[in-house]
Formats: C-alpha cells, sequence, structure tokens
C-alpha cells in the first residue's frame, strides 16, 4: 500500500513538473489568414509580457491534409525562427482546389510551446481580388470598358486556370454635381464590354468586382472611374457661346479700324522724287570685306520738287511812232537793263514786256524811244 501511495506521489510530481515547464512557455493562439487570390500570409498572437527579457522565436510548417493520418508525417517548413507573428505562405506552392494544414510553434532557449494548427482550402477560404485593372474609353453616347481578370502571385489570370466561372459585376450611374443618379448593374463574362443607350456629353461614373458563384466569393469594388460621353453639340448651346464671342470681336474691330487705317492706309503721302541709295557712289559697297556681316542702311533723302515762278502776261504796250524799229541788239540790251534776258530770249515779245515792268518798278525809262530814234548803225557807246 505504502509503494503504491510513493508510486503515484512520483508521477504525479513528474506531472507537475511537466505542467510547469510547459507553462513557461505559452502557444502562440488567435490564428488568422490575411489572403487575396493566391497570397496566402498566417498571422498569430502570442502574450508578449511571458518572458519579456528573453529572445522569442517562431517556427510554422504545412502539410496537406490527407497526410495527416500517415505515420510519417513530413512537415514542410517555411519559416523557421522568426522574430515576426507572421509567415507568407504564398510561395509554398499550395495548390488552390487543395486542403492544408497549417501550423506554428514558440521557441525560446531550447524550449518548445504546443503546436497550434488551422486548416486551410485556398479555394473556399482565399479572397477574390477586384479586377486588376479597369480602362474607360468614352463615346457617342456610350462607353467602352476593358476589365483585366484578376492576377495570381505569378501576375497570371485567375480565370484562365483557377477560376473558369469568374465573371464581373459592372455597377454604372449618372454622375451631376456630386449627385448619384440612374444607378445601373450589369453582369457580364467578358472582357470588352460597351455600356450603351447614355445620355451624350454626360458624366457617368463606374466600378467592377469580381464574382464567382461557387462558395459565392465576391471581390471589393474596383477603384471609381467617370468618364464623360461624347456627342453633337446642341445647336441652342453653339449660338450661346459663339455670339458673344463675335460681339466683342466685332466691338474690337470697331475700336481698333482707326488704328488699322492710319497703319496701312496713311494720310501723308511720301514725296514722289527721293534720292536712291546708290547715290553715295556704286562702289562704297566693294570696301567691306566679303565675309563681313553687316547691316546695310539707306539714307533717304527727300528732294523738293522746284515750282516755277508765276508768271504774269501782261497787254502789248502800244505801238508809238517812230518806235516800230527794233534791232536784234536793242532786244539784247534791253535783256540786260531788266534782269530777264534768258527768259526774253525763250519768251520773245513776253521778255520785252517783263522788263519794261521791271524798269518801271525802279523809276526808270525803258529807253525804247531813245533807241529806236538813233541814226541806223551807230553804236551805242557813241555821243548823242
Amino acid at each position: 500500500m505504502n509503494v503504491i501511495s510513493g508510486f503515484v506521489l512520483v508521477v504525479l510530481s513528474f506531472l507537475e513538473i511537466v505542467f510547469e515547464v510547459s507553462a513557461i512557455l505559452p502557444s502562440p493562439h488567435n490564428l488568422t489568414l490575411q489572403t487575396l487570390n493566391t497570397q496566402y500570409i498566417l498571422r498569430w498572437e502570442w502574450e508578449q509580457q511571458t518572458l519579456a527579457n528573453q529572445n522569442i522565436t517562431f517556427t510554422a510548417q504545412f502539410l496537406p491534409a490527407y497526410k495527416i493520418r500517415r505515420k510519417k508525417q513530413d512537415w514542410k517548413l517555411v519559416c523557421n525562427t522568426t522574430l515576426d507573428t507572421h509567415c507568407d505562405f504564398t510561395n509554398s506552392q499550395l495548390h488552390y482546389q487543395g486542403i492544408y494544414l497549417l501550423r506554428v510553434r514558440a521557441d525560446c532557449g531550447g524550449e518548445s510551446s504546443e503546436w497550434v494548427q488551422k486548416e486551410f482550402c485556398p479555394h473556399e477560404d482565399a479572397n477574390l481580388g477586384p479586377p486588376s485593372k479597369v480602362e474607360v474609353f468614352p463615346g457617342n453616347g456610350l462607353l467602352r470598358l476593358w476589365i483585366s481578370d484578376p492576377l495570381t502571385s505569378n501576375n497570371k489570370s485567375m480565370r484562365e486556370k483557377l477560376l473558369p466561372s469568374l465573371y464581373f459585376l459592372i455597377q454604372y450611374w449618372r454622375q451631376s454635381q456630386t449627385v448619384v443618379e440612374d444607378i445601373r448593374v450589369l453582369e457580364t463574362s467578358q472582357n470588352d464590354v460597351t455600356l450603351v443607350n447614355l445620355q451624350s456629353r454626360t458624366t457617368y461614373c463606374v466600378t467592377v468586382r469580381s464574382h464567382i458563384d461557387f462558395y459565392n466569393k465576391t471581390s471589393q469594388f474596383s477603384p471609381v472611374l467617370c468618364m464623360k460621353t461624347t456627342g453633337q453639340i446642341p445647336v441652342w448651346l453653339v449660338i450661346l457661346v459663339v455670339l458673344p464671342v463675335l460681339v466683342v470681336l466685332s466691338i474690337s474691330l470697331y475700336r481698333s479700324f482707326p488704328l488699322i487705317k492710319s497703319t496701312f492706309f496713311p494720310s501723308a503721302q511720301l514725296p514722289d522724287s527721293m534720292c536712291p541709295c546708290d547715290s553715295y557712289g556704286p562702289d562704297w559697297s566693294r570696301l567691306l570685306a566679303p565675309e563681313t556681316q553687316v547691316e546695310v542702311f539707306c539714307k533717304v533723302e527727300v528732294c523738293p520738287k522746284a515750282i516755277p515762278p508765276e508768271v504774269q502776261t501782261l497787254p502789248a504796250p502800244p505801238d508809238c511812232p517812230g518806235h516800230s524799229h527794233q534791232g536784234s541788239r536793242d532786244s539784247g540790251m534791253y535783256s540786260t537793263e531788266g534782269g530777264t534776258g534768258q527768259l526774253g530770249v525763250a519768251s520773245g515779245q513776253m521778255g520785252v514786256a517783263t522788263g519794261q515792268v521791271k524798269l518801271a518798278e525802279r523809276g526808270l525809262d525803258s529807253g525804247i524811244g531813245r533807241i529806236s530814234s538813233a541814226p541806223s548803225g551807230d553804236s551805242l557807246n557813241g555821243t548823242p
């Protein structure tokens, strides 16, 4: 009896020691998965206040679920002695249609906590991502959309390999001064989609999300894109815009007309006679070297036009008796005394009349009578 009691005490003591050792290093808890298409990150929590002065690391592994009943379980190591409270399983080649067991434990100074595991099926548990890209092109009363498929971690289409039944939910509406109007929804499996029956020259906003009916998985909406449709401009709008412009242009032209006229049609005209630039000599430009780059200035001299003096025609003097004889020598004397010799030679009797007027103004006798009464052949320098 005493032997049995002693054995029980020993077993209880051993179990107490084991419990105390395991209680020193608690296991991680609250395991969660952060997923998007084929990106998988396992996260967990751990009581950081426990053994805060020691270096705590974590180990994470995975195993296909169908191997759990085997005697030899070959767990695949993903994260070893990591200080983070998460582990990335994206590059672990987990099949999208498979079922896996993920587990994690804490390690410290050769001691390890108990394993904590979580079952994971990517096809069922992984979140579906929105379209990788949405482009909008405007048209006449329509919008054309190009929707790119969600992508895997290797930038491959999710629909081509993993989700052939994937389709898109398109939501679009008319945007009018921050007011949402005429909301519409369209389901399509096409990447090239045209939204028709839209108002011309009107702004519409579009957002798209992915969806699969299996497990009823729906992604978040893509960023909202707004675009204005095209179309013909109404006639009343053209008149409303063009008419004020025409009025402003007409007023501007009317006010600037005097300036334009004075610039292109000046009232002051240049004289007909102008001295050309080559009046300085034909060879003046030869003084410059051929390669010399100079600016040639032309000096323009305005030559006033000579206006002939106004000639007044006087009536011919009456013929006086005894004065009808007048020789060429008399005419020469009149031209000399009157100062109008050249004019007298050129104009004949008009020069004689002009000479008489000039002498009359000086108070001198014209001397016509004296000259005509002189004997024929007498010299002007002879004695009277």
